[in-house]
């Protein structure tokens, strides 16, 4: 059977959040919207987001390295959020995989919530019902759109184009391939829900500065001025003794 999903590459994303923001547009917009802002110029803003980018450090300095985990619905295939709906809101498309929710049998119980065990439902407090990502199913089944426009709005707006989007189950399909080529794991695995949404590991990065201490070091470089003023005299780059022109 199909199951639509995306494929994240972890060693590319670079924790822009664009893929966040045009999610959020699009389907505010769209007939999934709108999704809900809550109080957003206070001291605390926050709202329906479907897809989030959680930003995590590791190691110590100065060994340390930074990466960014995009998450948003994994569309189980073994979804634990379908059988626990006590009226059927929450459920499973067989023709694609897709876990969608409908909102007019939606009683805003948050069942579903508490046994996602990624946390990637967002309660709308204003229309009182339980939203998350559809992969953008209005536009992935729209034929009005091109053919390279029928995929989820954060796979169109990523501009390190660190997400792939299709049928895992297809072997033509790019995202079936990143799979297979390129070591994908799933989140919790051991939560035995069978994730659709895979991800592509980072590789560590190491980059020795000194390969790059004639670019650091150059007068019209008017961002490392103010490093080499702030850093005379105490060798850090060497001899800083004169004036940076």
């Amino acid at each position: 059977m199909p199951q639509f999903a995306l494929v994240i590459d972890l060693n590319v994303c670079v924790g822009c959040h664009a893929c966040a923001v045009n999610c959020k547009e699009w389907n505010t917009q769209a007939s999934f919207g709108p999704l809900s802002d809550y109080d957003p110029y206070g001291r605390e803003p926050h709202g329906v987001w479907f897809n989030r980018v959680l930003t995590y450090e590791t190691g110590e300095f100065p060994h340390t390295q930074v990466f960014h985990l995009p998450k948003s619905c994994l569309h189980c295939q073994d979804a634990p959020c379908v059988p626990v709906c006590p009226t059927g809101a929450s459920y499973k498309r067989e023709q694609d995989g897709i876990v969608l929710v409908n909102y007019d049998d939606c009683i805003g119980c948050k069942l579903c919530s508490w046994n996602c065990p990624y946390g990637c439902r967002e309660f709308d407090e204003i229309d009182k019902v339980m939203k998350k990502c559809t992969l953008c199913i209005d536009r992935i089944y729209d034929e009005t759109l091109p053919p390279e426009h029928r995929k989820p709005a954060c796979v169109l707006t990523c501009p390190a184009k660190a997400r792939f989007f299709g049928d895992i189950e297809d072997p033509q399909s790019e995202a079936y391939r990143a799979i297979k080529e390129r070591n994908a794991f799933v989140l919790l695995p051991g939560a035995e829900t069978r994730p659709a949404n895979h991800y592509l590991p980072k590789r560590e990065t190491r980059i020795d500065l000194s390969e790059f201490e004639d670019r650091l070091l150059r007068s019209d470089n008017p961002l490392f001025a103010e490093i080499l003023r702030r850093s005379r005299g105490s060798g850090v780059f060497g001899d800083t003794s004169e004036e940076v022109m």
